[in-house]
C-alpha cells in the first residue's frame, strides 16, 4: 500500500512529497502488484470522502494536483465564474441561470460545472439538453468568451491526474469521485477569471475550503453560504460571503424581497429546459427571479462592474425582464453547433460516464464522474 494511502487511512498527515509520489505512481501504474491500483484508488477516495483530512493534508493534496495542470493563461479582465459544491436543498440550476444573467448584463463569465451528483440535473446535464456546448481547451474558451461574453468550460480545466484516477476506478462507481470533486473542484479547476463565486452548502465543506481559497492564485474566491444550507445566495435567507477583504453579510430581505421559500426554487425534472428558459425570461415566479438576480448581482460586484448591491440587483432584474438571458442561451445553442473548439456532451460515450478516443478503450472523465 502506498505510504500516502496508509497515512490517510490512519488519519495521519500526508505531505506534499507523498502526494506527488502517489500521482507519479498512479500515472505509471506502479502503486503495487498487478490489479491493486484500482483497489488503492477506491480506498483513497473512501478515505477522502468519509471524513475530510486535516487542513495541511488537504492543502498538500490540492497543490500536488494543481501544479500538474496546464496554466490557463492570463485571466480575462473583469471575468467571473460561479460554481457550487452541491449537497444542499434541491433547486433548479440557479448558478447557470445567474451566469447567463450576469453575461447578459455585460459581465464576462467563464462557467465551470458538472453533471448531477446530488442534484436532479447538474449544469452539464442542463447545457446538454439545451444544446449548448462546452469548450475543449483554454484557447477555445477565450474565443468563445470574446464571441459571446460567456463560455462554459469543459473538463480540461481539471488536473489531468483526476482523469487518470477516474480511469483507474472504472468500471467501479464514480460517486465517491464525484463527491470529492464537488467539494474540492472549486479550488482545483484552472479557470482564467479574476474572481469566482463559490456556493458552499455545508459547514464541513466551508471549513475545508476557507484555508484552501487563500492558496488559489490568479483569481479571488468568494465563498458563500446561508442559513438555509443552500449553495446559492437566497433572498429569504441570511447569507454570508467570505472574501479576502472580509466578510459580507446579506441578511434576508436586505437586497431582494425576503418572501418565498425553497419550494419556489424546486427543480422541474419533467420540464428541465422549459422551466429553465422560463426562469431566464423572469417568468418563473418572483422568488426565482429575485434569486437569480441576487446571484447575478454578486457576480457583477465580484467582477467590479458594479459597486452597490441594490444597483446590481436592479440591473439583473432589468435584464431578466427584457428576456436577455434567455435570448443569450438560445443564441448559444445555435452558434456553438458550428463553433470550432467546443465539444458536445451527448453522443460520445459508449458506456455510462465514459467517452471513447480513436483506438482507445472508453475513458471516464471528471464531468461524468459526478453523474
Amino acid at each position: 500500500m502506498h505510504p500516502a494511502l496508509t497515512a490517510l487511512l490512519a488519519a495521519r498527515p500526508v505531505g506534499l512529497e507523498a502526494w506527488r509520489s502517489w500521482w507519479d505512481q498512479l500515472q505509471h501504474r506502479t502503486l503495487g502488484p498487478a490489479d491493486t491500483d484500482r483497489a488503492q484508488a477506491a480506498a483513497l477516495l473512501a478515505g477522502l470522502t468519509t471524513r475530510l483530512p486535516d487542513p495541511g493534508t488537504l492543502a498538500a493534496l490540492v497543490t500536488s494536483l494543481t501544479e500538474r495542470a496546464p496554466h490557463p493563461g492570463p485571466a480575462h479582465p473583469g471575468s467571473v465564474n460561479i460554481v457550487g459544491t452541491g449537497g444542499g436543498p434541491a433547486t433548479f440550476n440557479l448558478s447557470t441561470a445567474a451566469a447567463l444573467t450576469a453575461a447578459a448584463m455585460g459581465v464576462p463569465v467563464v462557467k465551470t460545472g458538472s453533471r448531477a451528483h446530488t442534484s436532479t440535473a447538474g449544469s452539464v446535464d442542463l447545457l446538454e439538453r439545451l444544446g449548448i456546448t462546452l469548450t475543449s481547451g483554454h484557447d477555445a474558451t477565450a474565443d468563445h468568451l470574446a464571441r459571446h461574453g460567456i463560455a462554459f468550460a469543459g473538463p480540461h480545466v481539471y488536473p489531468p491526474a483526476l482523469t487518470r484516477l477516474a480511469r483507474t476506478l472504472y468500471p467501479l462507481t464514480l460517486k465517491p469521485f464525484g463527491a470529492l470533486l464537488n467539494t474540492l473542484g472549486p479550488v482545483l479547476a484552472t479557470v482564467p477569471v479574476t474572481a469566482q463565486l463559490t456556493g458552499v452548502a455545508t459547514r464541513t465543506a466551508l471549513d475545508a475550503l476557507r484555508p484552501l481559497a487563500a492558496q488559489v492564485s490568479g483569481r479571488t474566491l468568494w465563498l458563500a453560504h446561508n442559513s438555509a444550507g443552500a449553495d446559492e445566495l437566497l433572498p429569504f435567507a441570511d447569507n454570508t460571503l467570505h472574501t479576502p477583504d472580509g466578510d459580507i453579510h446579506l441578511p434576508a430581505g436586505s437586497v431582494a424581497p425576503h418572501t418565498g421559500t425553497l419550494a419556489d426554487l424546486a427543480p422541474h425534472p419533467d420540464d428541465l429546459t422549459g422551466h429553465f428558459l422560463t426562469a431566464l425570461a423572469g417568468r418563473a415566479g418572483p422568488t426565482a427571479t429575485h434569486t437569480i438576480a441576487l446571484n447575478a448581482a454578486a457576480l457583477a460586484l465580484a467582477s467590479g462592474r458594479h459597486t452597490h448591491w441594490k444597483d446590481a440587483h436592479t440591473a439583473a432584474l432589468d435584464a431578466l425582464a427584457d428576456g436577455a438571458p434567455r435570448a443569450l442561451a438560445e443564441r448559444l445553442a445555435t452558434a456553438t453547433r458550428t463553433t470550432p473548439g467546443t465539444r458536445t456532451a451527448p453522443g460520445t460515450r459508449t458506456a455510462p460516464g465514459t467517452r471513447t478516443a480513436p483506438g482507445t478503450r472508453p475513458v471516464p472523465h471528471p464531468e461524468a464522474a459526478r453523474a
